[in-house]
């Protein structure tokens, strides 16, 4: 081979090298997509394939976001800002993504978007893309959405929820602050192994973070399959956490202060019941705001801890101090009476320090059997003799 033939070779090869230099960068981009003020994060959400990772720059973002694909949405933190839209708008359908091979240029502001495909919410899906919430993550009893990531967000101020998922598997929600919505600030119904954690949820009209089996009806306590609510800070709330007819879970180092009340485990007379989780090392202290009653529930000020027909729940090494009020409800960790004849059974309550709580520190109110009080630090209890 020649010299000149070598130099020629060299100078193709440093050619192709420069061109796979400039296309890597493109390529790698394609997996991730950025929002920017003026921008829409639906749309960033509609032409999102699976598994793409959506980072939302910092500032303020007027709307609400559906997502009904696996992916991650993320910002920075108290820097990005979902508030509910200035204006109503119309319900947004999320749309599939560009076929392979298509181009994925991107679109220029205002200019005309086509999807190859589009699919209308209903029910639920459709008030959730209204002004009504947040971020909701919907998926379907067919098809749950599998492995959403949702985090360093702020939702603020919606009339319904912060952030609501129905029908979902492995949702994560992460260092999000949900605040001032006007029921929850973080919920799921229908869902399994959900993992919450290190959020702020702050003066919501009604729970921080709310899990469930499902909002529109009663029936029997679904599994979570070991649902995650973990070192979240709730504050301001009518109750900071609550759990309603699920099983299997762990409540465990969690902060809950300034509250009408700690945390509610709720079950009813359906089968299978509520219960199967244990809560543990949480801070639950001085939950004293009042909260007025309502049709389930009687006037709530000063709760640690309440179990209502719940069964085989592990309550233990939790700081429950100073929650004080003249509720039935009020006081340190409460197995109180169902309004709808379920009972607490065989649930465990041991090795808390429960000080400085009023009317108790513990109290059973209940008829349900197989209840233990073990080791508890604490002054006073009802019935006498639980300390």
């Amino acid at each position: 081979m020649t010299n000149r033939q070598i130099k020629s070779l060299t100078c193709i090869a440093v050619v192709m090298a420069a061109g796979l230099g400039v296309l890597a960068p493109s390529a790698a981009a394609e997996a991730g997509r950025r929002v920017h003020p003026g921008d829409s994060i639906q749309d960033a959400v509609n032409y999102a394939r699976p598994g793409d990772i959506i980072t939302v720059m910092p500032g303020t973002y007027y709307e609400n976001v559906l997502i009904t694909k696996r992916l991650t949405l993320r910002g920075f933190g108290a820097r990005t800002v979902i508030k509910p839209p200035v204006t109503a708008v119309a319900p947004v359908a999320p749309v599939a993504p560009p076929a392979p091979g298509a181009s994925t240029a991107p679109v220029a502001p205002g200019a005309a978007k086509a999807p190859t495909a589009a699919t209308a919410p209903s029910g639920r899906a459709l008030a959730c893309s209204q002004a009504d919430t947040g971020i909701c993550v919907m998926g379907t009893a067919e098809q749950p959405v599998v492995g959403v990531d949702i985090r360093s967000l702020t939702v603020s101020g919606f009339k319904r929820n912060g952030i609501w998922a129905s029908y979902t598997d492995r949702l994560s929600v992460q260092r999000v602050i949900s605040e001032k919505n006007g029921t929850w600030g973080i919920a799921q119904e229908r869902s399994t192994r959900g993992l919450f954690r290190d959020n702020t949820a702050r003066d919501n009209v009604e729970s921080g973070l709310f899990i469930a089996n499902t909002v529109d009806r009663e029936g029997g306590a679904t599994d979570t399959l070991g649902a995650v609510i973990r070192r979240n800070t709730l504050t301001g709330n009518r109750i900071g956490v609550t759990v309603r007819r699920v099983r299997n879970l762990s409540v465990y180092g969690n902060t809950l202060t300034g509250n009408c009340g700690g945390i509610f485990v709720v079950g009813d007379e359906g089968e299978p019941g509520a219960g199967d989780m244990t809560i543990r090392n949480n801070r639950i202290h001085e939950n004293n705001k009042f909260c007025k009653g309502n049709t389930r529930l009687p006037d709530i000020q000063g709760v640690g801890i309440v179990l209502t027909g719940a069964e085989q729940t592990v309550v233990r090494s939790n700081d429950i101090r100073g929650n004080v009020g003249a509720s039935p409800l009020s006081g340190g960790i409460l197995l109180f009476k169902s309004f709808v004849g379920a009972t607490n059974t065989d649930n465990v309550i041991r090795d808390n320090v429960v000080r400085d709580n009023k009317p108790a520190d513990l109290a059973n109110q209940g008829t349900g059997t197989g209840n233990q009080f073990v080791n508890n630090r604490c002054a006073s209890s009802v019935p006498a003799g639980m300390c």
